[in-house]
């Protein structure tokens, strides 16, 4: 039967019966893996704790190792922990048993997955671990395995059931030991006070690094565009159009930002009169919008969604409101030349 054929009476595309065996088979597997995940989360204790205190100890590097589905895991969970602030590396069983044992050292600490706790490509980590007195934590779901009775810390995985009809395919195993491989990053992370700043860092390319950029990143720290109060319109237009923002800004005698020219400004007294015979203060825009060098780009290309163009950057010790100093200005264009949505 095509698919198409099962669809409800009527239903658009997409718009499969409730009854399908394959919708009953999607739902048995997530409910599966949600009723394991909160038994794990259920289940965290002072193991837990003493985890977290391992990894957050460790001088060297958090060697990460498991088997099969269980090494997937293993990498995606090293991967997390570097990419977060812990130095991690894994390395497959192996390969470790034919020399790679030697990338492992007293400073390290190794942390081995495994469902059954009886994976024998494991045994000639374990017995390093043990003969350099490295720590280990371990993970599996028989708390008398041999991981983890050897470990100094173990992690034990709740007795759930796999998800696929035969019982035997890795699918809530693998589940919960990647969630709480996340669970174990993020709370080292978290004693550690890593801070955004320190993610841009291990992150400067793709989207996240992007997203990530500052203020101070983008700005143009010299040559600002900034002019006093009592200064002719005839010096304003000078200091407007030799530089590249069309803008200027209005200073006061401290060196406080208390107002912006526009060319939008220049257009709304035109009708007054000699535009000339006027001074700064008389056609600037009072109180006008500025950001910290410290702010996200994204924040300030937020702030210049609609009709402005350029932000004064102001000292964010002085404030970043009316009577800020200017320390840098920013233009649209360097954000969405740097990417930044």
């Amino acid at each position: 039967m095509n698919s198409d054929d099962r669809m409800a009476p009527g239903a658009a595309s997409g718009g499969y019966t409730d009854d399908l065996p394959e919708i009953a088979a999607g739902r048995r597997v997530l409910t599966t893996a949600a009723q394991a995940l909160q038994s794990m989360a259920k289940s965290l204790d002072g193991e837990f704790i003493r985890a977290v205190d391992a990894l957050c100890a460790v001088n060297g590097r958090v060697i990460v190792s498991g088997m099969g589905k269980s090494g997937h895991i293993a990498r995606k969970l090293a991967a997390t922990l570097a990419s977060t602030g812990t130095p991690a590396q894994f390395i497959h069983p192996g390969e470790a048993s034919h020399g790679d044992l030697g990338m492992i050292t007293p400073a390290d600490a190794c942390l081995m997955l495994s469902n059954s706790g009886e994976t024998p490509e494991l045994n000639d980590l374990i017995a390093h671990t043990r003969r350099h007195k490295i720590p280990l934590i371990g993970v599996a779901r028989n708390p008398d395995s041999t991981l983890l009775r050897s470990a100094d810390v173990a992690l034990v995985l709740p007795p759930a059931p796999e998800a696929c009809p035969m019982g035997k395919a890795p699918t809530t195993s693998t589940t919960v030991t990647l969630s709480l491989g996340d669970a174990l990053a993020v709370a080292v992370m978290e004693r550690k006070g890593f801070s955004i700043d320190d993610y841009r860092l291990l992150h400067p390319g793709g989207q996240i690094g992007k997203s990530l950029l500052r203020v101070r990143d983008l700005m143009h720290p010299d040559g600002l565009p900034l002019v006093g109060p009592d200064a002719t319109m005839r010096e304003v237009l000078l200091v407007m159009t030799s530089g590249q923002f069309g803008c200027a800004g209005v200073v006061n005698s401290d060196a406080a930002l208390i107002g912006v020219i526009t060319d939008g400004d220049l257009r709304r007294h035109m009708p007054d009169g000699d535009l000339l015979s006027l001074r700064a203060d008389d056609v600037m825009t009072a109180n006008p919008k500025t950001i910290a060098p410290s702010a996200l780009a994204a924040e300030a290309l937020g702030l210049m969604a609609g009709k402005i163009t350029c932000l004064f950057v102001c000292e964010k010790s002085a404030g970043t409101g009316p009577g800020a100093k200017p320390v840098g200005i920013l233009h649209i264009h360097d954000c969405l030349r740097a990417g930044v949505a």
